[in-house]
């Protein structure tokens, strides 16, 4: 089975290897893309919509938001429309339209990590089979055997597929960890909504409840 594993390696070399790392940065690079054109089209804060909710401008707010697409519009929405129930009411609404629109946002994500940390290891793995190529075909010897200029030369050959590796890991990496950024700077001006909203929720309440301790109570005739 070793002899088996060791025969295939041995002939298929580094070159399936080089293969596999071209279509997966092929691959990389079309989600990278995909995933800034994604965010790109869902960045835009809407001006003017935080004062609009700390002043309870509710309508105004809703019609600054219109069909505007994004996170922060999106949770704007439902905020607005649970502000009859409450600030607990519109901390549930901004959680659940969070947690419904984050999926789109983490899409593809979790590939470009998995590329990033593994990539390097796959370019050493097709450069382990081209060192084993190498050393097999010097082990040879005789007038057929290849030359230590020869195995020289497989060996470099071999190791460019761990440069490919660490090519190919660079931008997924930076790719992964600038989009977990961008989606943590979203989510933090989403839930910036909330807190608007829930502040002038509060006042209001404390403001009503200070009336009604205001008004002198009603005697019976």
């Amino acid at each position: 089975m070793t002899n088996a594993l060791f025969h295939l390696f041995t002939r298929a070399g580094a070159e399936w290897v080089m293969f596999l790392l071209a279509a997966l940065s092929v691959a990389s690079v079309t989600l990278i893309l995909e995933r800034l054109a994604w965010f790109a089209r869902r960045r835009a804060p809407v001006p003017g919509l935080l004062p609009l909710l700390r002043a309870g401008r509710l309508e105004e707010a809703r019609l600054r938001v219109g069909q505007l697409r994004g996170l922060e519009a999106e949770v704007a929405r439902a905020a607005i429309d649970a502000a009859e129930g409450g600030p607990a009411s519109v901390h549930e609404a901004v959680a659940c339209a969070i947690a419904e629109a984050r999926p789109g946002y983490e899409r593809a994500l979790s590939f470009l990590g998995t590329l990033g940390n593994n990539a390097p290891f796959l370019g050493l793995f097709g450069t382990v089979i081209g060192v084993i190529q190498a050393f097999s075909d010097l082990a040879v010897g005789g007038p057929r055997g290849a030359g230590a200029a020869a195995v020289m030369a497989g060996i470099s050959e071999a190791l460019v597929a761990t440069a490919a590796g660490i090519l190919v890991a660079i931008p997924a990496v930076v790719a992964f960890n600038g989009y977990q950024r961008w989606l943590k700077a979203l989510v933090q001006r989403a839930e910036a909504i909330e807190h608007a909203l829930a502040a002038h929720l509060e006042r209001d309440e404390v403001r009503q409840a200070a009336l009604a301790r205001a008004r002198p109570p009603v005697t019976a005739a």
